[in-house]
């Protein structure tokens, strides 16, 4: 009896614990069809790719790998592009800067503007032909003068010295028989050109003898702007 009632009071545990086990098959099992369920759905979210054999999925696999490629070599495209036009705007301001700096130099060797350096003065006194002065000035921009000016006058295409000793004139305005020239350019060269044993002033001693005609270095020349039109008449650029 006493081990039929030992018998008969472990029933009631070993009947719980069978339950509590049953509950968890249950749960495991609930849980499974939840994982089944969102595989399936998520092989839906891709069309076609469940019905794929392995070879097919290898070969989108490398559609795709190829794609990514090619957008690669887009990128790498579009950053050297990036790269050009980055440099080509640096070179086109270093450019117009150039272009800017050479029309400066043309409009002051043209006589547009005034110029301001080192360079000479040259005094004329005495009686001088026409043809003297023209020697000076060829001498003098033989020798590098950036720019020349002759009683005040800027010496541009167009405006000339004319007339004989005693009646020399540039344009319209006299000269008389004293006047000065001017010049820009390197004070050394020019005055070494200019007065150099057999050079023009020695020449013109010799063909004008009552003329006197002396050289002074100068750190500082001005010259004005020419006040002419050097716009042509009748013709027109052409590019």
């Amino acid at each position: 009896m006493t081990g039929l009632g030992a018998v008969g009071r472990r029933g009631p545990g070993m009947a719980g614990l069978a339950g509590r086990t049953r509950w968890a098959v249950l749960a495991v099992a609930v849980l499974l069809g939840v994982l089944a369920v969102g595989q399936l759905r998520g092989q839906a979210g891709v069309p076609g790719l469940s019905n794929l054999s392995a070879q097919e999925l290898g070969v989108v696999v490398a559609n795709l790998n190829a794609q990514n490629e090619q957008l690669r070599g887009e990128i790498a495209t579009l950053e050297r592009q990036q790269s050009d036009l980055a440099t080509a705007k640096d070179r086109g301001e270093s450019a117009v800067e150039q272009l800017q700096a050479d029309l400066a130099r043309i409009r002051a060797w043209a006589g547009l503007t005034g110029l301001v350096g080192p360079g000479i003065t040259i005094s004329v006194r005495g009686p001088i032909g026409a043809d003297g002065v023209q020697d000076l000035v060829n001498e003098l921009r033989n020798a590098g003068a950036e720019g020349i000016a002759i009683a005040g006058i800027r010496l541009v295409p167009g405006v000339v010295v004319q007339g004989g000793p005693g009646r020399l004139a540039i344009g319209d305005v006299g000269l008389g028989d004293a006047f000065m020239i001017r010049a820009v350019g390197s004070p050394q060269i020019l005055t070494g050109t200019l007065t150099r044993a057999g050079g023009v002033i020695a020449l013109l001693a010799t063909t004008y003898p009552q003329a006197r005609i002396s050289v002074t270095p100068a750190d500082t020349i001005e010259l004005p702007a020419t006040t002419r039109d050097l716009r042509p008449a009748d013709a027109h650029p052409r590019l």
